[in-house]
Parts: C-alpha cells; sequence; structure tokens
C-alpha cells in the first residue's frame, strides 16, 4: 500500500515541462523508509511507491552508485547510505533558526509546572511537517519524538499553524491537492483549516487535542524565519493523559507565543 503522506505521485504536476518524473521517483524511493527503520527489501520499496519491482531495481542501483543507497548481497535489502546523512547535514546546517530554537524551547518546557512537556520546531514538507528540532522534558514519560518526525499537516497543531501563516492562495492550493489526490479527506482538511483560522485569530495559536494521534494533546504557533523566506511552526504537547488542554492552554500558551515572537523576524505575523 501506498504511504499516501510520503510519496509525491504525480499528481499537480501533469503537464509541467521542468518537471522531471525519474527524479522525482528516486527520491520517493529513499523517502520510503520510515523512523526506525533500517533496512527494506525490493519489495517493500514497491509497494510503498506503487512502482513496478523493476523500476526500483534500476533507481535502486542508481542510488548505490551515489551512495544514497547500500545493498546487502546477503539478506538482499537496501539502507541508507552517506550521501543522505551528507544531504541532511547540510540542510540542517542552513537553518540557524534551529539552534536558536533550542534554548527557547528549553526555557519553554521549563517555565510551567508540568513536567511531561515536549517542544518541537517544524516545517512543512509537502502534505506534512518535519521536526527540525526538538526538546523534551526529563520526565519519565514524555513524548517520543525526533527530529525527523514527520507529522500530517491538516490535523497535527504544529501543521495548522504553519498553515494559518499562508496566504489563502497557498491553502487554497493545498486543499486542491488534497481534493484530487485523497478526496474522502477533503472536507475533513478544509474544515481544520477553518478551525485553524478561527482558533488562530481568537487565541493566536492553534490546537490539536487528540486530532494527531488520539493520546496526544498540542498547541502550536507560527514562527518566521530572520530573512523572512521561511515559516515554521512551533508546538508543545504531551501525552494526553499527563498533559491536559488546560495545562497547556493556561500555563504554556502564552510562553509558547512569546518564544515565537523572540524567534521570528517580526511580531507582525504573531498574535
Amino acid at each position: 500500500m501506498m504511504d499516501e503522506e510520503n510519496l509525491l505521485g504525480d499528481s499537480g504536476v501533469s503537464g509541467d515541462r521542468k518537471f522531471v518524473s525519474a527524479l522525482a521517483r528516486g527520491l520517493d524511493v529513499l523517502r520510503c523508509f520510515r523512523p526506525f527503520e533500517t533496512t527494506l527489501t525490493n519489495q517493500e520499496i514497491s509497494a510503498r511507491t506503487g512502482l513496478p519491482k523493476p523500476t526500483v531495481s534500476r533507481l535502486a542501483h542508481t542510488l548505490c552508485k551515489l551512495d544514497y543507497l547500500v545493498y546487502s548481497e546477503r539478506t538482499g535489502t537496501y539502507r541508507l547510505g552517506s550521501g543522505v546523512l551528507a544531504l541532511g547535514y547540510g540542510v540542517l546546517a542552513g537553518m540557524e533558526i534551529a539552534d536558536r530554537a533550542h534554548a527557547e524551547m528549553k526555557r519553554l518546557c521549563e517555565s510551567g509546572s508540568n513536567i511531561h512537556v515536549t517542544a518541537a520546531l517544524g516545517e512543512r514538507h509537502r502534505m506534512g511537517v518535519i521536526y527540525t528540532a526538538v526538546h523534551r522534558a526529563q520526565a519519565a514519560v514524555s513524548l517520543t519524538v525526533n527530529v525527523g518526525l514527520r507529522l500530517p499537516l491538516f490535523r497535527s497543531a504544529v501543521g495548522r499553524a504553519i498553515l494559518v501563516s499562508m496566504s489563502e492562495q497557498e491553502r487554497e492550493h493545498l486543499l486542491y491537492q488534497t481534493a484530487q489526490d485523497r478526496p474522502a479527506e477533503a472536507g475533513a482538511s478544509r474544515a481544520s483549516v477553518e478551525k485553524a483560522l478561527e482558533e488562530y485569530d481568537r487565541l493566536g495559536y492553534c490546537t490539536a487535542f487528540g486530532d494527531w494521534m488520539p493520546e496526544v494533546n498540542g498547541i502550536a504557533v507560527p514562527v518566521v524565519s530572520l530573512n523572512g523566506d521561511r515559516v515554521y511552526g512551533m508546538n508543545i504537547g504531551g501525552p494526553s493523559f499527563l498533559v491536559s488542554p488546560e495545562v497547556l492552554q493556561g500555563e504554556f500558551a502564552e510562553r509558547l507565543k512569546e518564544a515565537a515572537r523572540a524567534l521570528s523576524r517580526s511580531t507582525g505575523a504573531e498574535k
């Protein structure tokens, strides 16, 4: 079964003469690897991408030659190679905001009485949000999340915070893509955007209480990079049985907004 949040497909690019499908398919192969997975077989990659196994074999062979994948003759599986790690470090090195966010997130997590909260900074990648910085509380029970974790754009607080910071045209484009790719989710996605806009206008932050995962509560705000060309989301949350909506809104909401203002280029986009 194809992983709808990881893979690009050809939706939204038909008729685009500059779009290189072979490159997109190669990237789809790399995106097949999920958190905590080490190896994948040709068949598993084929199932996740929807590509024929011979096509996967050719793409994987090329990626191995470029050190983005490593093939094991003994197990018949592929793992990510050092080339991917080098790319990842290059991306993170360019995100000066992630370095600055750590200090703010540490202060944020330590500012309230609840020791089970986790703060994170994320950036949109297609229909998801990728965490680029995380600070976990030192309590025995907190969210187990790491840099690289992917959250859904429309169902997470951090995704909604990014959505409200976009122009109406950008949001409508993403909603159109959702309607084309996953028609069954179109209504819920639009309702989620409308709720997020109303919450941000009224509260200055977005919420997701059990929307991403039933056992997780979170609130989030947008953060603008210093040069103004990138928008992130910063959230704080925790296990729902330990971190209630009342705690997040009562103890952390204003501090979360203050942290976002400290990181943002200006307070113009902040409440």
